[in-house]
């Protein structure tokens, strides 16, 4: 089918289109931060405790990981229309199932795997389904709206999450995700579908083998904060003195080399592959999928550390925090829409090279203002900065990787395209949050034990439940333990002023990291193009 063959025409219809694309963007987001500010009033709802619901959080990114590849070649079987329909039914029907969930099973059941089996079928369809309705000079702005609509969701869903859970229930955002679907489908119907002439089969091997190794390997990362990823924190478990996350991720990479081994040899034996290794050689969209990883590497980093920031250091409630990040999401909604509509010939490198640029200037200015008297208010010229650099990421990225290869490919890109995003979203809150807690536990302990005003007894179990992975504490919870303790007036203030200086310690010590990130990725921009897919100037 060429290229630009039955795309979306007239505004209303595309507006439609886009709208319903953008939306079921906008769900799968949701759903990996609405439920982080109510974790601990579902766990008392389902009865489990919070080590279960943050397992059901993570099962469903591992869900997710695993599956996103083989669900970009179920569109190319089936139609990209029809896989988006059927990934929406059932990611409703795990949303409802998640809403009227008695126990920690049936939750499972239906968050993590019904829900993270439906987003691995629709994700990748939606990158071929903006290919497929939108002529190449439109696709910017269409994939700049549905990524930003992605993005927005992640900001808002600590508030959309404290909304419900402080004035309705937590289950009422389930429920509400099955009246999104709803909608979505409705909304669906003026989709041009996009339908290989050709009946692919499914590589049954090779989906074993990348989900094997995506879910190891993500698995590996999203466990480290709790085993440690080198040496083996107190209790955790460990092989030949080596943490697990180290084992799971060499595992999930040497998996992932024996399934591009596999298809390499259907490719030479003219059989049909679930991915074609020679779409990872091509220059353009190596690029792309660059800047996804380091994007959603520092961007998820970002929305880890400033709500625990706020909600933690600040003590704002979920709904005040929630509100401190919503400058991200007008600059990102701005620059995502507005530099396609009047820069339409931009060189994407040099949109990509300033978005970059703003993810590093906003974190390194939110590390420089942190401070011990410092407000809320530090956080909205960074949160304006960051969004503007996501925003303008979002304006070019999709574009260049759908355009790298045949139309025809673009489920396969758009599969290969949300494992990347995923993988770089997992280290990211991984890695800030691993730095946050190694920084914070050598600050704070050094305070403690440099302090002859600290007891022996309440430096000896500082130390055990900081090296045990404590995590990061409130004044209050602080205080609460101090006082069980029988700690003094005195010897508690010291001990919660040397907290407060550790937390902005580690705060700063993983905003660093993320720079450092978005510096390294300054260096592989090189590898985007200078022109507008479609354009005909030089």
């Amino acid at each position: 089918m060429a290229p630009g063959t039955g795309t979306a025409e007239g505004s209303a219809k595309a507006r439609l289109v886009l709208l319903a694309l953008a939306a079921g963007q906008f769900l799968m987001a949701l759903d990996s931060s609405v439920m982080n500010v109510s974790i601990a009033t579902v766990a008392e709802d389902v009865g489990t405790t919070v080590a279960g619901i943050q397992g059901a959080i993570t099962a469903y990114t591992l869900v997710m990981a695993m599956f996103m590849i083989p669900g970009g070649k179920v569109g190319a079987l089936i139609g990209r229309k029809r896989a988006f329909m059927i990934g929406c039914v059932i990611y409703g029907c795990g949303s409802l199932t998640t809403a009227l969930a008695p126990n920690l099973p049936v939750l499972l059941i239906g968050w993590a795997f019904l829900e993270g089996i439906g987003a691995a079928l629709i994700l990748p369809a939606i990158v071929a389904l903006v290919a497929r309705n939108f002529p190449t000079e439109r696709r910017p702005a269409a994939y700049g709206m549905v990524a930003a609509a992605g993005a927005i969701a992640i900001a808002v869903g600590p508030l959309v999450g404290g909304v419900a859970t402080t004035y309705f229930s937590w289950r009422w955002v389930f429920a509400g995700e099955v009246l999104m679907v709803v909608g979505i489908l409705l909304l669906a119907r003026p989709i041009a579908d996009a339908v290989s002439d050709e009946r692919p089969r499914i590589d049954l091997i090779g989906t074993v083998l990348s989900a094997l190794g995506l879910g190891s390997f993500v698995y590996g990362v999203l466990r480290s904060d709790e085993w440690g990823w080198f040496q083996p924190k107190p209790d955790a478990p460990a092989l030949l003195g080596v943490s697990l996350t180290v084992w799971l991720m060499l595992l999930g990479t040497g998996l992932i080399w024996l399934f591009l081994r596999w298809e390499a040899r259907l490719v030479k034996q003219h059989k049909e592959p679930l991915l074609d290794p020679a779409m990872l050689q091509n220059k353009q969209l190596n690029g792309g999928l660059t800047m996804f990883f380091f994007q959603y590497l520092v961007q998820m980093g970002v929305f880890f550390l400033v709500p625990l920031y706020l909600s933690v250091a600040l003590g704002l409630s979920a709904l005040e925090t929630g509100a401190r990040l919503l400058p991200l999401s007008a600059t990102l909604l701005a620059a995502a829409v507005l530099i396609p509509r009047f820069l339409p010939d931009v060189s994407p490198r040099r949109v990509v090279r300033l978005g970059i640029l703003a993810l590093l200037v906003g974190a390194v200015v939110l590390m420089a203002a942190l401070d011990a008297d410092a407000g809320a208010e530090v956080v909205t010229i960074p949160m304006l900065l960051i969004g503007l650099g996501m925003g303008a990421l979002a304006s070019q990225l999709g574009s260049v990787t759908v355009s790298a290869m045949p139309e025809e490919q673009s489920a396969e890109v758009g599969g290969v395209q949300n494992a990347v995003t995923n993988l770089g979203a997992s280290i990211g809150t991984a890695l800030a949050g691993s730095i946050l807690i190694a920084s914070l536990t050598s600050s704070f302990l050094t305070s403690v034990e440099q302090d002859p005003a600290v007891p022996a007894s309440v430096k000896s179990q500082a130390t055990v439940e900081l090296q045990s992975g404590v995590p990061f504490l409130s004044d209050a919870q602080l205080q609460s333990a101090l006082e069980e303790a029988g700690a003094s007036a005195e010897q508690t203030q010291r001990v919660l002023d040397a907290n407060a200086a550790a937390r902005l310690d580690g705060l700063r010590a993983a905003l660093a990291i993320l720079a450092f990130a978005a510096l390294i990725a300054l260096f592989f921009t090189q590898r985007i193009p200078t022109t507008q897919p479609g354009s005909t100037k030089p």
